[in-house]
């Protein structure tokens, strides 16, 4: 049995994280500032920008999957944000690193293209927006992960332990479909993620493939399921609502618009969770 640090388990996407592994036949930790509130597994209280307590937590296990975040821009001042994600995100790869651990997990996002929280609206270059399209983040949230990324390339060439970077769409958890009726209609309220979504159950099997899979090196991948939250058809979708981004690929009905074709084809991953199949659609 190998034993698998998460941070950040008692949040949204943790829960479903944990349940993961632990179905799957992994000891795990939750390494958090809070105990979950139904706890699946063993919780440790742990400040994570605090070093010497991520080397403690950290001992004995075979990879880390780090969740913990402030997960979205503006709710706190902007350099607490940028120095919590930065920080925590640091001391977990500077500790497995040096710990001797072989694989690691981070959580990125879609918002490190810049698109999310641009104070200056921005249009994507062009879609589906895949990992090669550039980052260009006007907040410090999207900033803080552009840094993760660069952190887990510097400790990957230093120690060779494998980091994934997982760029998540918005992450959805089952009880959030009753929600999606409010706007798969108006695609103002979600242009800004590219109308992307990420069912936990989804995600969770994608961070337990990117520790089981080998070779991957430092790598980022976006995470989203295969079809936009809209009932509205791709294509009709970025003509309208980006009419200057290039389409460059034939979309079909509705095809999502956040590409998770590398995450697929490295992990060998497949989402199996759809809106559809949750929220009727009036025809």
């Amino acid at each position: 049995m190998k034993k698998i640090v998460v941070t950040g388990g008692s949040g949204l996407l943790g829960h479903w994280v944990i349940k993961e592994f632990l179905d799957s036949g992994y000891e795990v930790v939750n390494a958090d500032v809070k105990h979950p509130i139904a706890p699946l597994c063993k919780t440790i209280i742990t400040d994570l920008q605090n070093l010497g307590e991520v080397y403690g937590v950290l001992a004995g296990a075979d990879a880390v999957v780090h969740l913990a975040a402030i997960p979205v821009a503006y709710s706190h001042p902007n350099e607490v944000t940028f120095k919590n994600n930065v920080m925590s995100t640091y001391n977990i790869l500077e500790a497995a690193g040096t710990l001797g651990i072989k694989k690691a997990v981070i959580s990125s996002s879609e918002s490190s293209y810049g698109i999310v929280f641009a104070v200056n609206e921005l249009s994507p270059q062009y879609a589906p927006l895949d990992e090669e399209h550039p980052q260009l983040p006007e907040d410090s949230y999207g900033l803080s992960k552009i840094v993760n990324e660069q952190t887990a390339d510097m400790i990957h060439r230093r120690t060779g332990m494998q980091v994934v970077s997982m760029r998540l769409g918005n992450v959805i958890a089952p009880n959030m479909y009753e929600n999606f009726p409010g706007f798969i209609n108006d695609p103002e309220q979600r242009k800004v993620i590219m109308w992307s979504y990420i069912d936990t159950r989804d995600a969770a099997v994608a961070y337990r493939l990117a520790v089981e899979t080998d070779g991957l090196g430092s790598v980022a991948l976006n995470i989203a399921a295969d079809d936009t939250s809209m009932d509205i058809e791709s294509k009709h979708l970025v003509e309208t609502i980006y009419p200057t981004t290039e389409i460059r690929k034939k979309l079909e009905a509705y095809e999502t618009l956040f590409s998770n074709e590398k995450a697929k084809k490295l992990l060998n991953w497949q989402p199996m969770h759809s809106w559809r199949e949750y929220v009727k659609v009036k025809n």
